[in-house]
Order: C-alpha cells, then structure tokens, then sequence
C-alpha cells in the first residue's frame, strides 16, 4: 500500500472545508488562501485552488467581487453567501463529530488505576 496516496487522499478530503474556513474568516483573495493554508503546513497549488473556488461559486457557496490593483489586474476576492454559510456549518459539525470520534479510536488507552 502506498502511504503517500493515502495521504494525499486524507487532505483531499477536508481541503474544500479548509478553504471554506479561510474564506469564512472574511473576503479572500486566492494567493492569500494559499498562504494561509501554507503556513498550516497544508499546501495546495493554484491549479487545484482555481477550479475549486470555481465550483464552489457555481453552487452558490461563494460570491465574489472585483477590486481594482494600483499593480496590474483587477484582483477577485471571494465570500461566503448565506448557502455557503449554512453549508460550512455543517461541514464544521461533521469535521467535529468525525474529529471526536478519530480522537477516541486512536488515544491510546490509559492505564488501569492500580490502587
């Protein structure tokens, strides 16, 4: 079995709920995104980011708007609409029930009191 696949498979996983809790942070612009998720040691390329943010905002999840740069290109930054909203929050209960239930699979067990 390859570890790095399964990996791989692991982050695939909760990236869509790891860009979902940067934007929710507040409007997002996409190299920002990759920085924050970067420097939790979870990297992502745009090549990944770009068609994610894409489908996202065609289920309604994100909206974005455009802003003018003093250098070069207007920039798009995105945010949460209110389905988007609703939606992160239940991604937030399943990460924390999933979390809770890894959490007490794999702690080792404690040793029986021997009093």
């Amino acid at each position: 079995m390859n570890i790095e696949n399964t990996q791989s498979q692991m982050r695939k996983g909760v990236l869509e709920f790891c860009i979902l809790s940067i934007i929710r942070q507040g409007e997002a612009y996409p190299s920002d995104i990759i920085e924050k998720m970067k420097a939790a040691n979870l990297h992502i390329l745009e090549g990944t980011l770009y068609p994610l943010l894409t489908r996202l905002k065609n289920a309604d999840l994100l909206s974005y708007r455009w802003v003018e740069s003093n250098s070069g290109p207007p920039r798009k930054y995105f945010v949460l609409t209110d389905k988007g909203s609703a939606f992160y929050q239940e991604l937030e209960d399943t990460w924390n029930e999933l979390a809770g239930a890894v959490g007490a699979l794999t702690q080792k067990p404690q040793a029986a009191d021997t009093q």
